[in-house]
C-alpha cells in the first residue's frame, strides 16, 4: 500500500530510517491529469513489491510515498521540498506534466535523485535528475515523417494547452516539418482545463490542415476529441498525439477515436515478451477491474526500476556517485532492453492507431 505523505503532528510518516529507502511519488489525484492517477500509482506500486521481493534497495525495503502531482506547481514543490529538507525521503519519482517539473527541479536542488517518468520536451540538465519518457527527436519526428511518407500528410494544425511541454513540443513540430516539405497552418493553445473547443474547431477547418497534432492532456483530449468527432471533423482529419492512452481512449468513446494514432514505448497490446509479462503481473497483482493499463501508468514502474537499478549500481545514495557510475547501465523492462544515455533512457518506440477503444500497433519507428 503506498502511504500518503504528511509532515503534520499525528503522521504516519516521519524521518526516515535505516530499514527503508522512502521514495516520494508524486502523480497527478486532480486536474486534467487526474485520470492518469490510479494507474500511475498501481504501477508503481507493483514496481516496489517486485523491488522488495528482490530483497529491496541496498538492504532497504522500498517504501513509496503520495504526493499529489496534479495540484498547482508550487504547492507540489513545497510539498517535495518540505519531505527532502525533513529527512522524509531518499528520492524522488514519478508521472507529473512538465511544469510541475520545471518548479520540483529547482527546489529538490541535486540533493535526492529524481526519476521523472513522464514523456516530455527534452533538454532537462537539472542534476540529479534521470528520465525515462520518450521525446521529440524519438517520438514526434519519425511520426511526422511517417505520415509524410505513408500518407502524404504534411499540412498540420497543433492544438495544444497552454505550457511548456505543448509550446517546446510545436517549435520541434515546425523544424521537423521542415525537413519533409511540411508547415504549420495554425497553432492554437487553450488554458488547462478546457472544456468548450468550438471556436478551436472552426479554427482548425479555417486553417485547410490535413490533420491534428494534439498536445492536450488528459480529460481536455477526452473532450477535444469528443467535440472533434461530434463535428464530423474525423472523417477528413487523421488527428496525432504523442501523449494519449487507454484512459483518454476509453473517455472519449468509440465514436469518437476514428483516424487518431499515438506514439509511445509501451502499450499494453504490444505483443512482447517482456509486455506480457508485465501485463500478467499487473491483473494478477490488481485483478479484472484494475485501472486500465497504460504507457504512463507503465512508465512510473519503469521510474522506480530506473531508481532502483541506479542505486544498486552506485552502491549508495547519493548523487554525485550515481551520476559518475550511470552512463550505458542497461536492464530488461516492459519495454525491453532499455538503456541509460545522458541521464535519458533509450528505449524503442512504437506507433499505433485507434480501433475503436484499443490501440492496434502498426510498427517500430526508426
Amino acid at each position: 500500500m503506498i502511504e500518503k505523505a504528511r509532515l503534520w503532528p499525528g503522521s504516519s510518516v516521519g524521518p526516515r530510517s535505516r530499514e527503508t529507502l522512502d521514495v516520494a511519488l508524486v502523480v497527478p489525484l486532480q486536474g486534467p491529469a487526474g485520470i492518469f492517477g490510479p494507474s500511475c500509482e498501481c504501477c508503481a506500486q507493483l514496481a516496489a513489491e517486485e523491488v522488495n521481493a528482490e530483497s529491496g534497495v541496498l538492504g532497504r525495503e522500498l517504501r513509496l510515498l503520495l504526493v499529489d502531482g496534479g495540484a498547482p506547481p508550487g504547492q507540489v514543490a513545497d510539498e517535495v521540498g518540505a519531505l527532502i529538507s525533513a529527512g522524509v525521503v531518499d528520492a524522488v519519482a514519478g508521472w507529473h506534466i512538465s511544469a510541475v517539473r520545471e518548479v520540483v527541479a529547482p527546489r529538490i536542488d541535486g540533493r535526492v535523485p529524481y526519476v521523472y517518468t513522464a514523456l516530455y520536451e527534452g533538454g532537462e540538465r537539472s542534476p540529479g535528475v534521470f528520465l525515462t519518457g520518450e521525446t521529440p527527436n524519438r517520438q514526434l519526428r519519425p511520426a511526422l515523417h511517417w505520415f509524410a511518407r505513408e500518407l502524404g500528410i504534411r499540412r498540420w494544425t497543433i492544438v495544444g494547452d497552454d505550457y511548456v511541454w505543448p509550446r517546446s513540443s510545436a517549435r520541434a513540430a515546425h523544424r521537423y516539418l521542415a525537413e519533409l516539405g511540411g508547415v504549420v497552418c495554425d497553432e492554437i493553445y487553450v488554458p488547462l482545463g478546457t472544456e468548450d473547443f468550438e471556436e478551436t474547431l472552426g479554427r482548425v477547418v479555417a486553417s485547410a490542415c490535413e490533420a491534428v497534432l494534439m498536445l492536450l492532456i488528459g480529460n481536455d483530449a477526452v473532450a477535444f476529441n469528443r467535440a472533434f468527432g461530434r463535428a464530423g471533423l474525423d472523417r477528413d482529419h487523421i488527428r496525432f498525439s504523442s501523449l494519449i492512452e487507454e484512459n483518454v481512449l476509453l473517455a472519449t468513446g468509440p465514436d469518437n477515436t476514428r483516424g487518431l494514432m499515438t506514439s509511445a514505448g509501451y502499450f499494453e497490446d504490444l505483443p512482447t515478451a517482456s509486455g506480457l509479462d508485465f501485463a500478467a503481473a499487473y491483473f494478477r497483482r490488481f485483478g479484472p477491474q484494475a485501472p486500465v493499463l497504460n504507457s504512463l501508468g507503465e512508465s512510473c514502474y519503469e521510474g522506480v526500476r530506473l531508481l532502483t537499478e541506479l542505486l544498486r549500481r552506485a552502491g549508495v545514495v547519493d548523487v554525485a556517485r550515481i551520476e559518475a557510475t550511470t552512463e550505458g547501465l542497461e536492464y530488461e523492462s516492459p519495454r525491453g532492453t532499455v538503456q541509460v544515455q545522458d541521464r535519458h533512457l533509450k528505449q524503442r518506440v512504437f506507433l499505433a492507431v485507434a480501433d475503436g477503444l484499443q490501440w492496434d500497433v502498426l510498427q517500430q519507428l526508426p
